[in-house]
């Protein structure tokens, strides 16, 4: 049980002793350590409810609460109940997580599972500098999720299907590089597809051939699925390389194709339930007319008022789009792997098509929790989305391979003594940690701007930062003659840094399930950031292998549950810790 938890319940005890009833009582971690370290507004809510005056009920309160070995509580302004924790209560959380292969962290999402749906890149094409955010965000929220208790099922559902194949198809038989396709072979798919798109442009029977070659794909001619299949493979094994030097895994590789037996049947279901109807030739969901306009994804406001916005789950040529593949992908997820939760790790544009998606399938009858986790764009320096000089989007992997470069430059200056293949490997682990850190410790929704000399600096809110706080806690243990078992240690709390350190350690537990309410890493982003900062301040002002016992064992104990949280935390956004840097 976490601080936050028990004087929850110990507070709660209290209200219902004097109120004679149950009530919420929410505890909240203090904003201004000044007036303590947790903090209340119950009295005062319940006070407005009863119509009574807020600090009578507070003091009535505190004089009802147990809080005996845990805190001391007092009233500040209209009503608020502070708590400051006892240093011996933090000593003893202190000890209690030396010996904790989880940290305190609770499992909250014990028997649930949540289907996480990132990444999601198009066959035959590079990944490009937009899926850093949908791959590492999904990454970092799935990671997380495991880590708390949830049964998590990560899902790469790829665009494998669709018009482009016609043209991909034909090129693969007019002009392939059989050489290219085995050396590098979404760069060659990526230069087929351009060479076949221009000419389609300039000679309207190329284009008439590739719609005929899309045609026999579709109608399950052999050659044609045979080269299909192999564009996938291929994609795969280009996309793999990116995915592993990411440290990215998916359960599964569920494309659009996947799918394509089970759209038909689910159109004529929608039909039949009512949920869609034909309309020019196409089958379309409208508004349920069961909630207000401005509510309805399916109703827009124009100049002449709100009209019909319908999504569109069959074309009148008989063709089917993305909604349909999403809405027989969702059914999938919900019965056959019982999702009680899916995530969608999409950007902020498909908002609406996922507002209708999640309508639809609740109509549907298959009502759960869908969350769409969106996110917004990286810019570049200029403040515009980052692009080339030839206004092509930023390959993911040219990112990968200037942040390992420019950290090994880095490194060399910082380290010359690191050589050979600890060097490169020590430069991946900082460089690709670096890409990783600038996303996840934004707010997703927030348009960033990428800086190569910002993200990679020692100092300041980086990964590097972190990465180098944990390398100096090692470098501690490597000055001992022999091994240190710090859940021996006696913990004892005197200074003021020992028990802010303290106060941040235990917090841990509190602050990772906060990430998954609303799918924010940037918090547990920020927490590293603060325990990092409060480790420097307390190594500055407490003197650790010089202090007697057994305060040197407790500082040392600290100094070994303050890496293990970096660590660990790091870990859960995807970032390794090197022993060196």
């Amino acid at each position: 049980m976490t601080f936050q938890q028990d004087l929850e319940s110990r507070l709660s005890a209290a209200v219902a002793a004097v109120i004679g009833e149950a009530a919420a009582t929410p505890v909240t971690a203090a904003t201004d350590l000044r007036f303590g370290d947790y903090q209340s507004n119950a009295a005062m809510v319940l006070a407005k409810q009863r119509k009574t005056n807020p600090r009578a009920l507070a003091q009535e309160i505190i004089d009802r609460v147990d809080l005996a070995g845990l805190a001391t509580a007092e009233i500040a302004g209209p009503g608020f109940l502070n708590f400051r924790i006892l240093p011996e209560a933090y000593a003893a959380a202190v000890t209690r997580l030396l010996g904790d292969a989880k940290l305190g962290v609770p499992d909250v999402g014990a028997g649930r599972t949540v289907v996480v749906d990132f990444s999601a890149p198009n066959v035959a094409k590079p990944m490009h500098v937009g899926h850093i955010r949908s791959t590492i965000i999904g990454d970092a929220l799935s990671r997380i999720a495991r880590f708390l208790g949830f049964n998590v099922i990560t899902d790469n559902h790829i665009g494998d299907w669709g018009t482009q194949f016609g043209m991909i198809i034909y090129g693969w038989k007019h002009l392939l590089d059989n050489t290219a396709i085995v050396t590098d072979p979404i760069a060659e798919l990526l230069r087929v597809y351009r060479e076949v798109n221009a000419m389609t442009k300039a000679d309207p029977a190329v284009l008439d051939a590739c719609k005929l070659e899309l045609v026999k794909l579709q109608a399950g001619d052999e050659e044609n699925q045979a080269i299909w299949h192999r564009c996938i493979e291929v994609s795969k094994q280009g996309l793999q390389k990116i995915y592993d030097r990411l440290d990215v895994t998916f359960d599964h590789w569920l494309g659009e194709s996947f799918y394509n037996d089970r759209l038909g049947g689910l159109v004529d279901e929608f039909v039949e339930k009512g949920i869609a109807r034909v309309s020019d030739g196409a089958t379309c969901i409208f508004a349920s007319g069961n909630v207000p306009d401005e509510q309805d994804p399916f109703r827009v406001h124009k100049e002449d008022g709100w009209t019909d916005n319908p999504a569109i789950i069959r074309k009148a040529d008989g063709g089917f789009l993305y909604a349909t593949t999403d809405l027989a992908t969702l059914e999938y997820r919900v019965d056959t792997w019982k999702a009680d939760h899916v995530w969608y790790v999409v950007g902020v544009p498909q908002s609406l098509h996922f507002r209708q998606i999640f309508d639809a399938a609740e109509r549907w009858g298959k009502k759960h929790d869908y969350r769409h986790v969106a996110f917004g764009s990286i810019l570049g320096e200029d403040r515009k989305v980052m692009k080339t000089r030839s206004g092509d989007n930023v390959q993911l992997i040219d990112v990968l391979e200037e942040a390992v470069e420019r950290a090994a430059k880095a490194i060399a200056e910082k380290n010359p003594d690191l050589q050979g293949e600890e060097a490169a490997q020590i430069a991946e682990t900082v460089g690709i940690g670096a890409v990783k850190f600038a996303e996840l410790s934004q707010h997703r929704l927030t348009d960033y701007v990428f800086s190569w000399d910002r993200m990679l600096a020692l100092q300041g809110d980086t990964a590097p930062y972190l990465q180098y706080s944990h390398v100096r806690i090692r470098s501690i243990f490597r000055k001992l003659e022999g091994p240190f078992d710090a859940a021996a240690a006696s913990i004892v709390l005197g200074e003021d840094a020992e028990i802010h350190l303290a106060r941040l350690l235990v917090r841990f537990a509190e602050v990772l399930p906060t990430v998954v309410d609303d799918h924010r890493p940037n918090l547990l982003a920020n927490y590293l950031l603060e325990l990092a900062r409060a480790f420097h301040s307390f190594f500055e002002a407490c003197p650790v292998l010089k202090a007697d016992e057994p305060t040197r064992s407790s500082r040392l104990a600290l100094c070994d549950l303050t890496s293990r949280v970096l660590s660990t935390g790091l870990g859960l956004l995807g970032i390794k810790v090197p022993e060196r840097m």
